[in-house]
């Protein structure tokens, strides 16, 4: 197995580099009825997409969805759905230079290794256009998750390089180009995004996905918990270095009557465990965070080597984003609801039978909410 799919009952596969003729993907296991049209992806691709701000690649595709299969009149039909994507504006010429060089940094070494060649027009497989086709796949883990259990998935930036939010207003997430919860300091991340990229240098960030309405009882007591397996999901993604539940390493500092969060009848006092004990829900609100590490395509010098163990100077030209994790949310909230849809079909499989068990314990105030920001 290559592992281009993951999920068990809800199964991604995607395929294409980021120069080839087209990428896309197949989605097997989505029930049927659900509604769906191509206008139904656009605005999660035009989120991702690069081109939309000065702050990112300047690669301007179209984008535009192809449903093959898997949708009749309009709904799902059961069987696999077949979505694809043209490629329209890409330069290979760009990487002619880099074609036998190893970019440090990037995953040019270690394909060569694995596979004995490499595509070196725009990374490749390796490339960050692969991720258009999970935020495809999303669009419709998402719909269904609304529509069957209520349950909302919303991804946001809360660190570029050193600079992190002075306040979390969740609204005003959509209304910048950095997904920054905080709009006052959009005109400085501005400034300092357009210094970044003058000097040609990169900088790393993070993101923060919470999912509202989850159930209590989905993931899976030892191999499939839902926080090991959100982690993998996330992991998967270009340029991920690490992942956080909860507080995630902030708990190796806390104290256990600090951390266990506490249950009375009026509900949990606090959500340290981010949604989510002993690798399965807890109805509260689910939070995780990705590290994004700094882009490796840069324009300033660095020493490498060649195919032929050369040692060289590596220039990369071409267009790349400064601070990939920029379009990071909806390739984030992606993952997230791929993941919660996979464990939804798993759990209603089954334990559909179990139904509602008392007591429910209400959910301590949500991330952004008043008090919530523990």
């Amino acid at each position: 197995m290559s592992s281009n799919s993951f999920g068990k009952l809800f199964t991604v596969t995607t395929f294409g580099e980021s120069h080839g003729p087209a990428i896309g993907c197949v989605i097997d296991g989505c029930p049927p009825g659900l509604a769906i049209a191509p206008e139904a992806f656009r605005h999660d691709l035009d989120r991702r997409a690069t081109g939309r701000s000065r702050h990112t690649s300047q690669r301007r595709e179209a984008d535009e969805i192809e449903i093959l299969s898997g949708v009749y009149q309009g709904l799902t039909t059961g069987t696999p759905i077949a979505l694809l994507i043209r490629n329209t504006d890409a330069r290979s010429k760009d990487y002619g230079s880099i074609a036998e060089q190893f970019r440090p940094g990037h995953a040019d070494y270690s394909y060569w290794q694995k596979y004995g060649l490499r595509d070196p027009r725009g990374g490749g497989r390796s490339s960050a256009r692969e991720t258009t086709m999970r935020v495809a796949a999303g669009v419709i883990a998402k719909k269904w998750l609304a529509q069957r259990y209520g349950v909302r998935v919303q991804g946001f930036m809360t660190q570029i390089g050193e600079i992190v939010p002075r306040g979390y207003d969740l609204s005003a997430v959509e209304d910048n180009p950095f997904f920054w919860p905080d709009a006052g300091q959009v005109a400085e991340l501005e400034g300092y995004m357009d210094a970044l990229r003058k000097s040609g240098d990169s900088v790393g960030g993070r993101v923060d996905v919470i999912a509202d309405g989850v159930p209590p009882g989905w993931g899976e007591p030892i191999y499939g918990k839902l926080d090991g397996e959100l982690a993998a999901a996330l992991m998967s993604i270009n340029a991920v270095k690490g992942v956080e539940i909860g507080d995630g390493f902030a708990a190796v500092a806390q104290k256990g009557t600090e951390h266990r969060d506490e249950i009375s009848r009026a509900g949990f006092a606090s959500n340290h465990a981010g949604g989510i004990l002993g690798g399965i829900s807890t109805g509260q609100q689910l939070r995780c965070s990705t590290a994004f590490k700094p882009t490796s395509s840069l324009r300033l010098p660095g020493h490498s080597v060649d195919v032929h163990g050369n040692e060289i100077e590596v220039v990369t030209t071409g267009r790349h984003d400064p601070c990939v994790a920029m379009r990071a949310a909806p390739i984030c909230e992606a993952m997230v609801a791929l993941v919660l849809m996979d464990q939804a079909l798993r759990h209603r499989a089954q334990c559909g039978d179990v139904g509602e068990v008392a007591p429910r314990i209400p959910a301590a105030p949500a991330f952004g909410d008043a008090h919530g920001d523990d």
